[in-house]
């Protein structure tokens, strides 16, 4: 029954136009589309929302430089585009992105000194990018348009050689957020010795495929 009623807790966010509520002050951001069509996917329960209703919104959402943000007509910003592709790839309907497009804004968030990936035009790179835009090349086969090696060095540089951990870009505090997005980047790009994660669900493969195989 509890089960039951956090299903009906989560489905009951949807908004008419199709978006979700994140609080009870009803603020509207597609990473809220993003963790509900994740949640329900995971619990085979995406039966409780109006899916095409939600993918319409997110669509709503994409921009014309191939990027998608947090309402209709907000800046593109990697964190957000991941929400959006995540939701459409988990839903069935990445043919709303133009890959090509998308790709190359995406491959642009690379600096060329560093390696490292950063969210929007003229931010520094962040480790947390590693999975946010990688994650979203892998969804729209374009991974290969980036310089691979090269961020994989940013990231093993943002280590903490004697403490452990992650930062966000070398020579900083080492934090856990840091840490699981450096080592998930890693994983994306297929570093020796670390499992493979799901780009669409964040999750180790292994996992998800006893999750979404199993009855």
């Amino acid at each position: 029954m509890f089960f039951y009623m956090q299903i009906l807790d989560i489905a009951g966010l949807q908004n008419e136009d199709g978006s979700f509520s994140g609080d009870i002050w009803g603020k509207v951001d597609t990473r809220f589309s993003y963790i509900v069509i994740c949640c329900l996917s995971i619990l085979k329960c995406l039966n409780k929302i109006n899916v095409k209703k939600a993918v319409d919104y997110i669509v709503s959402c994409k921009n014309m430089d191939g990027g998608f943000g947090c309402t209709p007509g907000a800046e593109s910003h990697a964190g957000q585009i991941f929400c959006c592709v995540g939701a459409l790839a988990i839903t069935g309907n990445l043919h709303h992105v133009d890959k090509d497009l998308l790709g190359w804004w995406l491959c642009e968030r690379q600096d060329y000194e560093s390696g490292g990936l950063n969210g929007r035009s003229e931010k520094l790179p962040d480790v947390c990018y590693s999975l946010w835009v990688l994650s979203s090349l892998i969804m729209i086969d374009r991974v290969h348009w980036i310089e691979k090696a090269k961020l994989v060095k940013f990231i093993l540089d943002c280590q903490d050689m004697d403490n452990g951990g992650i930062s966000d870009r070398p020579n900083y505090a080492v934090d856990i957020f840091h840490t699981y997005f450096g080592v998930a980047g890693l994983s994306l790009l297929e570093y020796p010795g670390v499992k493979t994660i799901d780009p669409a669900y964040a999750l180790p493969v292994h996992v998800t495929n006893q999750i979404l195989f199993t009855k």
